[in-house]
């Protein structure tokens, strides 16, 4: 399909774009499940535009489970972070600490800086849902362990080393080597406890990617 030159970028993608599927999901014209891919591949907290791929911790929730989260005592509050393409850049450096990381858009609201420090308060624990999640409360995180509201972009990049402030668990995907998610991860639950549990995965045969099997880390 040929555009005009003067078409927006944003109305461009929705018309030619195509939902960037894990390869072990094919897709072939006419194929009925085509059309429902644009619905399924969107995160329950999804509410604006700007991200060039889901969150993909965030697919693992539906209205149903947070609900049952709330029922169970927890409070869900919500940060933004817009995926962009530099997230699926890998790390080509030999020493991680050289790395550039992309930048990318944040926002983390008073309403969700307030629900945190109210956490804290009575011992509660922050648990993040996905590595977006996790570089935008530790982008704002005090040494208390608080955060302060804030928008603006973010290099922040977390590798093994880096001292937590905020993040007390999350939940996160199976990611691809030499990512700068990995690298995250790794630096949260520790190098060689990753490396065991990517072994269990691939024995396992579990899904990597977007649509991938999750874990929980604490």
């Amino acid at each position: 399909m040929r555009l005009a030159a003067d078409v927006p970028v944003p109305l461009a993608l929705e018309r030619v774009g195509e939902v960037p599927l894990p390869p072990y999901i094919r897709r072939f014209p006419g194929d009925p499940a085509a059309p429902l891919d644009a619905q399924r591949y969107q995160t329950v907290f999804a509410a604006s535009p700007g991200s060039v791929a889901a969150p993909t911790a965030g697919l693992h929730f539906d209205e149903e489970m947070l609900d049952e989260v709330r029922r169970l005592g927890a409070g869900v509050a919500m940060v933004t972070l817009s995926v962009g393409y530099g997230t699926f850049s890998p790390i080509r450096t030999q020493d991680v600490e050289a790395h550039e990381i992309h930048a990318e858009p944040y926002r983390l609201t008073p309403e969700t800086a307030a629900a945190v420090a109210a956490s804290r308060e009575r011992g509660g624990r922050i648990i993040a849902v996905g590595t977006t999640s996790v570089r935008t409360l530790e982008t704002c995180a005090r040494e208390d362990g608080r955060v302060d509201p804030a928008e603006g972009m973010t290099r922040h990049f977390l590798y093994p080393g880096y001292r937590f402030r905020c993040v007390d668990a999350m939940i996160t995907n199976f990611h691809l080597p030499r990512s700068s998610l990995l690298a995250l991860v790794m630096a949260f639950a520790g190098v060689e406890r990753v490396r065991e549990a990517y072994r269990c995965a691939v024995e396992q045969r579990y899904r990597f990617f977007s649509y991938g099997d999750a874990m929980f880390i604490r």
